[in-house]
């Protein structure tokens, strides 16, 4: 099976009940669980991980490397700011999907702007817990090579 990444930054461990208004009530073990058994089903082998520190973050995508084949990222808060780990994704050549639960777009102007989405390919976001799911299925078809549909 091919392996891929789910990585998941700051405060993504505290879903269920943080802003569950905003970011559902489902929380991230039950995210991770949705997560192995959709990937399963598209032959994919599903290795989670979550940290609130940038630099943690930073080592997975690095470590990434040769380990596995793509990435869901969904990079809470550090999306709006790390350039840093925009150039850790663009350093190690994996296709990296990004996700949010919320709707980025329609929230603060100042989380309209990513930093991740310029070396990604393609962001997925509004969709609440099912967008890593959608990240999985457009992850999956880039790496069988079936982009269109």
């Amino acid at each position: 099976m091919v392996s891929v990444l789910v990585l998941n930054g700051p405060n993504l461990n505290l879903l269920g009940t943080r802003q569950p208004e905003v970011y559902g009530d489902t929380t991230l073990t039950g995210i991770e669980s949705a997560c192995a058994s959709h990937g399963a089903g598209l032959g994919l082998s599903v290795v989670c991980a979550q940290s609130n520190h940038e630099g943690a973050l930073i080592e997975a995508i690095h470590a990434a490397r040769g380990q596995h084949a793509g990435i869901v990222l969904n990079a809470g808060a550090f999306t709006h700011t790390s350039v840093a780990l925009m150039d850790a994704i663009a350093s190690v050549g994996l296709p990296v999907v990004e996700v949010h639960l919320s709707n980025i777009h329609a929230r603060e102007p100042f989380r309209h702007r990513s930093y991740v989405a310029p070396v990604a390919l393609g962001q997925i976001c509004g969709f609440g817990a099912r967008g890593y799911l959608l990240a999985l299925d457009a992850l999956a078809a880039h790496l069988s090579g079936d982009g269109g549909i």
